[in-house]
């Protein structure tokens, strides 16, 4: 898979739900976590089996204007807004941020100002922020990974697909 993501939550204040959302991060090979103005002390880190913050890096920002992403990495709101995105409608981008709300409340309204894009879950209600953030990266995992089709009738593919080939090497000019 080309490309890199991060994922992190805003204003968290219950630390399970970071340990849920980062053990998910590392099972699904984000390349960073984050958190922005949320509660959330080394200490909590140990509700991780999986020790993301150890194996990974982990930023902490206390304020909007402290986030720092790489260069050409596009800041994506998760939000249950009207105008958002429908998720499975959504292309991801090669290099992003993922970023969740608090869990009683939503995005503030300066950091969906940053956001490059906003999508949504379409579900009937806000589910948990560890599930939404693992459903959106299950999602880019879909989008961005070699699978092959899937079937039209129930059950899975009778092969893997075909293998990646590799074409011949590309030499651009100065």
């Amino acid at each position: 898979m080309r490309g890199y993501f991060g994922i992190g939550v805003e204003g968290l204040s219950k630390p399970v739900n970071a340990s849920n959302l980062f053990r998910s991060a590392h099972a699904f090979g984000a390349s960073f976590i984050f958190t922005l103005e949320a509660t959330y002390a080394a200490r909590d880190a140990a509700l991780d089996t999986s020790r993301a913050i150890e194996n990974m890096p982990y930023y902490r920002w206390d304020a909007i204007d402290e986030m720092a992403l790489p260069k050409g990495c596009v800041l994506v709101g998760v939000e249950l807004t009207e105008d958002a995105v429908d998720l499975p409608s959504f292309k991801h981008p090669p290099a992003a941020a993922y970023v969740l709300g608090r869990e009683r409340g939503s995005l503030s309204e300066p950091l969906m100002a940053r956001c490059g894009h906003i999508v949504k879950i379409p579900a009937r209600f806000c589910v948990n922020v560890a599930v939404a953030g693992a459903i959106v990266m299950y999602d880019r995992m879909l989008a961005h990974g070699r699978h092959p089709p899937r079937p039209l009738m129930p059950g899975g593919p009778k092969d893997a697909g075909e293998p990646h080939r590799w074409g011949a090497p590309v030499t651009r000019k100065p």
